[in-house]
């Protein structure tokens, strides 16, 4: 790409909020043609990231010029994945760093576990880089914050990875749910289920050949290596993941939030144990978090590690009004009267590629992003004092304005403790 810094300032300053201020979007389209190509960079190449790998690599006019991964091996699988899909070659690189000194790449894609995601988007900022961050897009609240404010200082474009915002069913879903198929909503109830094994007792053992440990630390508090952290069980420990309600929770929370049109609840208590199995899981594996939000509104999320519905419930959010219900299932939705009676039923279909590119026709033309930073924020903080509560055991109490909590104690928790060198700074 030619003079990328002179176009993403100027995109930049017409879309610091996902939004182009000042231009119409055909007047930036020709300061930045549609055919220009998109260079991106990968940090974190498990099977989120080498998905996203190739889903960037296969949309037009795009390119996948690295992918980075501090396990030598996973990276080089990943490069090769990427040229198997779309015959790119990306350089491989186990430091992130490296695709931020790149002046060339547009966009960094932040697939790493959740303590790197808020810190990386950050420096991705900082760097000139447009972001697309998976959920959730912070480990903690103070980050998610801080996240928000390197968007707008930079004036980037960033999106989270919760690609249920870019697909069109669900988009007439809950513009439905808004303009009152239901009539008046007030309750949003939400689900996720799975039949995880357990992840047993954890041994210290030598760190495995190929992977730069210190590096996969990154911001967090240093921990000795154990058996049991890697490639996914981090999700279950609280230095580095969010458990299962920031890992999916997250998903259907934000679609609860979206058709409620709520922002900062008022209330909020999570009722739950690591019940299923004796082992080092440090997080719920069964998890009852309930929401209040002011208008008389409430949502709640019910997560299942360990169990499955009976009867292969699938059912992820069911939005309940005056006037009705509405569930959504997968990608389609089923309209419902007050009795139960089922009234239209509409199925649809769905892609990742739909949010990536939204992202990427909002680097190019200003259109606004489904999954801007500010909005997925949040969804995100609801995991965060959602967690909060549970790890205290009470009941909490919120400031709808911004969502912080009247309790000293819940707030020694909205940020972190952090390895020095790698405190996130705006």
């Amino acid at each position: 790409m030619s003079d990328p810094q002179d176009r993403r300032g100027f995109l930049g300053t017409a879309a610091a909020t996902g939004l182009a201020l000042s231009l119409t979007a055909q007047q930036l389209q020709a300061a930045r043609g549609a055919n220009d190509k998109v260079l991106v960079g990968i940090m974190g190449t498990g099977s989120r990231g080498t998905s996203l790998a190739q889903l960037f690599a296969k949309q037009p006019n795009a390119e996948v010029a690295y992918v980075c991964d501090v396990d030598r091996g996973r990276v080089e699988k990943a490069a090769e994945a990427v040229n198997k899909a779309a015959n790119q070659t990306p350089k491989i690189v186990t430091d992130f760093r490296r695709i931020l000194d790149d002046k060339t790449v547009d966009v960094l894609v932040v697939a790493t576990c959740n303590h790197w995601h808020a810190p990386a988007a950050i420096l991705g900022c900082a760097a000139g880089k447009h972001v697309y961050v998976e959920k959730p897009c912070s480990h903690n609240a103070r980050e998610g914050e801080l996240l928000v404010e390197a968007a707008r200082k930079y004036k980037r474009q960033v999106q989270m990875g919760n690609q249920r915002r870019s697909w069109p069913r669900i988009i007439e879903a809950i513009q439905e749910v808004r303009n009152g198929v239901i009539g008046r909503p007030y309750l949003a109830q939400s689900w996720y289920q799975n039949s995880r094994p357990t992840i047993g007792k954890g041994k210290s053992v030598p760190v495995p050949e190929g992977l730069d440990y210190d590096l996969w630390q990154g911001p967090a508090p240093r921990r000795p290596f154990q058996s049991s952290y890697l490639h996914y069980n981090w999700h279950w420990f609280w230095t580095y993941g969010n458990g299962e309600l920031g890992n999916n929770g997250v998903h259907m929370i934000d679609l609860c939030r979206w058709g409620l049109s709520a922002d900062y609840p008022s209330q909020v208590s999570s009722l739950g144990g690591r019940f299923r199995y004796e082992d080092d899981q440090e997080t719920p594996d069964t998890n009852i978090v309930t929401y209040t939000f002011p208008g008389r509104k409430t949502i709640t999320w019910e997560g299942l590690s360990c169990n499955i519905m009976p009867g292969g419930q699938k059912l992820d959010v069911v939005f309940h009004g005056d006037k009705g219900s509405l569930a959504i299932a997968g990608n389609g939705y089923t309209i419902f009267d007050e009795k139960g009676k089922e009234v239209r039923k509409i199925t649809g279909t769905s892609s990742d590629a739909m949010h990536a590119n939204n992202l990427l026709d909002g680097i190019r033309s200003g259109k606004p992003l489904a999954s801007e930073i500010e909005e997925a924020n949040k969804s995100t903080l609801l995991c965060h004092v959602g967690n909060i509560a549970y790890r205290l055991g009470r009941v909490l109490r919120c400031d709808p304005k911004n969502g912080h909590l009247d309790d000293k104690e819940a707030m020694t928790m909205w940020s972190r403790e952090y390895e020095k060198g790698w405190e996130p700074k705006v």
